[in-house]
């Protein structure tokens, strides 16, 4: 579990994100969840350790000049929350069958994510500020759902999308997509509740301890490793391992 958890979160700060992506197809294929308690624990180590995370960003990334760019988090998050409350009341109605084939197409999303903005030039799209508040909304929905569903903070599309519509440092970026992933998780934690989906954890606290602190752990190994592997090399390898583990779900009864 510690070993599992700590490649996750390794894999994860190399590239500078949480690793969630790289934990689910695990707590599936490797412990053997089915989709909902996977996605929900998932979700709840996410959660965790984007909280570890924020203290480092703000040291990083002064609040105050995380200030100046307010309305790019409120943009978002007006699409943000009613996606995770959607996407959470969705994953909750669907057959399990269901459940893994939307997950791997997921993956796969990520995946090409991951591949078009860490090794081309992200430029900025030059929106009117009527049509740029609009896209901000719907893609903040968009990340919303994604994210409750795949139990992920969001910042492999959060990132990428605040660079392109608003023009943002990428420094700037990572540390405003936590800002929007904090209280959008909670949305989506808040929406599992209603159905009593959190059992999972309580059946499963020692497994979450342990694996929350490997990747805790693995992740401030990944960001001190951070540049260490060129990226030409390393997103490609992580781009294949999330196309494999997406196959692997959708053939997944």
């Amino acid at each position: 579990m510690f070993a599992a958890g700590a490649a996750v979160g390794l894999l994860g700060g190399m590239v500078g994100l949480g690793g969630a992506e790289f934990r689910l197809p695990l707590l599936i294929s490797l412990f053997g969840f089915a989709a909902l308690a996977a996605v929900i624990l998932n979700k709840a180590m996410s959660l965790v350790v984007v909280l570890a995370a924020l203290p480092a960003r703000l040291t990083a990334v002064p609040v105050s000049e995380l200030a100046a760019h307010w309305s790019v988090a409120v943009n978002l998050l007006a699409g943000s929350l009613l996606g995770a409350w959607a996407g959470a009341s969705w994953a909750v109605r669907m057959r399990s069958s269901t459940l893994y084939k939307v997950l791997a197409v997921l993956m796969v999303l990520m995946a090409a994510a991951l591949l078009a903005t860490r090794i081309t030039t992200m430029g900025t799209l030059d929106l009117p500020r009527g049509a740029q508040l609009v896209a901000g909304v719907v893609a903040g929905f968009g990340i919303g759902v994604v994210a409750a569903i795949m139990g992920v903070a969001g910042g492999e599309l959060l990132i990428p999308t605040i660079v392109l519509l608003y023009g943002a440092d990428i420094k700037i970026a990572g540390s405003l997509s936590l800002l929007v992933s904090l209280p959008t998780m909670l949305v989506a934690f808040a929406r599992y509740s209603r159905d009593g989906s959190f059992a999972v954890l309580g059946s499963n606290l020692r497994f979450t301890t342990i694996m929350v602190t490997a990747s805790v752990t693995g992740a401030v190994l990944g960001g001190l490793l951070l540049g260490v592997i060129p990226d030409l090399i390393l997103i490609p390898v992580l781009a294949v391992i999330l196309f494999v583990s997406a196959i692997k779900l959708a053939r997944h009864d």
